[in-house]
């Protein structure tokens, strides 16, 4: 019983002091949350998420990304996607479906001491090219590949 009430204790204790920060302005949700590119992720089109992502929709075609996705997946809720990139300095890499209502699903700002790879889940409405863009040096290059689903995700 002793649990328990310690337990209700210091979660009451929490949620009180984090009440007082807020209400102080101490915290927001400005300095709480990540920045959100509203541009580039409410998108209709890959050219208008890219210029809303990086300010350009100019990419170059490059064997150095290698886009590791599933030729089928069996369920568009979670479809896993891997980008690798040998490209030196590379700054982001963010994936895009075509053919979703918002092709923008993921955008990643890289440190430039890490390895240039990310592995992440996405969603995909119905089968459409999936799109690896990376920045490095300042310049956009980028691969794809088709995934067919069979089950939709976002969109059905």
């Amino acid at each position: 019983m002793n649990h328990h009430r310690r337990i209700l204790l210091k979660s009451t204790l929490a949620a009180s002091a984090t009440g007082m920060a807020i209400s102080a302005g101490l915290l927001t949700p400005k300095a709480v949350l990540a920045a959100w590119n509203t541009s580039a992720f409410e998108s209709k089109t890959v050219d208008a998420a890219l210029t809303g992502a990086f300010g350009s929709a100019s990419t170059a075609d490059s064997d150095k990304i290698k886009l590791s996705a599933p030729d089928v997946a069996e369920n568009g809720a979670s479809v896993t996607v891997t980008v690798k990139s040998s490209l030196p300095k590379t700054e982001a890499i963010s994936i895009l479906v075509k053919e979703n209502a918002q092709p923008l699903t993921a955008s990643f700002n890289l440190n430039p001491r890490t390895e240039g790879a990310i592995t992440t889940n996405i969603k995909m409405g119905k089968s459409s090219d999936v799109i690896a863009v990376v920045k490095a040096d300042g310049k956009l290059y980028t691969t794809k590949q088709q995934v067919k689903v069979t089950i939709g995700g976002c969109g059905g």
